[in-house]
């Protein structure tokens, strides 16, 4: 008989057990048995809770991106002008808890998962409007009728630190991506409002 109230603690723990096994191989070819070994309860037990695979990913997908969230929220509370705001963003995206090793790793495999599975694709979609439209946001008042389009690009450009970390085999240096990402909110902001 299973214990009372232990089902969040153990998804908890299947889904961040999720992200590391990806992490550990770089891929999504990781099985619901080796999920759960690292989790510490069954593979029957995961089929259980998640239904299977796919579910175990997409749950460990909605983790991450809510993680990423809270960080960006959290970070633009605290912002004071429309430049702080964006640079907030920017930080959020390569702050420690979500710029990590295993954390590239699960986000590209996520893009993996969104060329087969709707609710993957449909989760992609929805951080990438969201980054967007944060960034377009306080862009605007900074750069005017450019602003989408920066938008556009800053996002293109946290998107690629990440596929270059994910092939690289550095630890992943947060620091120096914030500071190559707002290397280019510079060259955007120098061109002023036109």
């Amino acid at each position: 008989m299973p214990k009372l109230g232990m089902e969040p603690i153990r998804r908890d723990a299947l889904v961040k057990a999720t992200i590391a096994e990806i992490g550990a191989a770089g891929t999504l070819s990781v099985t619901v048995s080796q999920i759960a070994r690292r989790a510490g309860v069954s593979s029957a037990l995961a089929h259980h809770y998640f239904g299977g695979k796919e579910q175990i990913f997409e749950a460990a997908m909605r983790y991450t991106l809510g993680v990423y969230s809270a960080e960006v929220r959290g970070a633009l509370a605290m912002a004071k002008d429309h430049r702080s705001r964006v640079e907030a963003i920017v930080r959020a995206s390569f702050s420690p808890r979500n710029f990590r090793r295993e954390t590239v790793a699960a986000w590209m495999n996520f893009y993996v998962l969104a060329q087969v599975s709707d609710e993957a694709r449909r989760l992609l979609t929805i951080y990438q409007r969201r980054l967007r439209s944060n960034l377009a946001h306080d862009l605007r008042p900074l750069v005017g009728p450019r602003a989408r389009s920066a938008a556009d690009r800053i996002a293109a450009l946290i998107d690629g630190v990440y596929l270059q970390q994910s092939l690289g085999r550095a630890a992943p240096n947060g620091q120096q991506a914030v500071v190559d990402v707002l290397g280019y909110l510079d060259l955007e902001l120098a061109k002023g409002l036109s």
